[in-house]
């Protein structure tokens, strides 16, 4: 499995990273903390800048998402990590593909 990260994992990455591993078996998760993008945001500057964990970006590939719709792929990572929004994650932007659709987007 392919990962990416852009600095060294603080916490809620880690385990971003475990549940998402243990439930969706992705072919390719990429995670990047886009936290210090929103820092001078009125919530987090209210928090004294949040833990820095508080934004990501989301690519997953996984066959867990056949047969299903961009909801529905949203929904299913939103509930894996409903302990971390309720925490403290503030906000996600994801990508999701199943293995089919990256080959399809290879193809000449």
């Amino acid at each position: 499995m392919a990962a990416t990260t852009t600095n060294s994992a603080g916490p809620v990455e880690i385990s971003i990273r475990q549940k998402l591993n243990a439930q969706l078996e992705p072919s390719e998760l990429i995670i990047i903390n886009d936290s210090w993008q929103h820092r001078h945001h009125a919530a987090m500057k209210a928090e004294g800048g949040g833990n820095g964990e508080t934004h990501f970006s989301l690519q997953v590939v996984s066959d867990a998402f056949k047969g299903k719709n961009t909801m529905q792929r949203h929904r299913m990572i939103y509930s894996a990590l409903s302990e971390e929004l309720s925490q403290g994650l503030h906000a996600l932007s994801i990508k999701t593909q199943t293995t089919e659709e990256v080959q399809n987007m290879q193809k000449p």
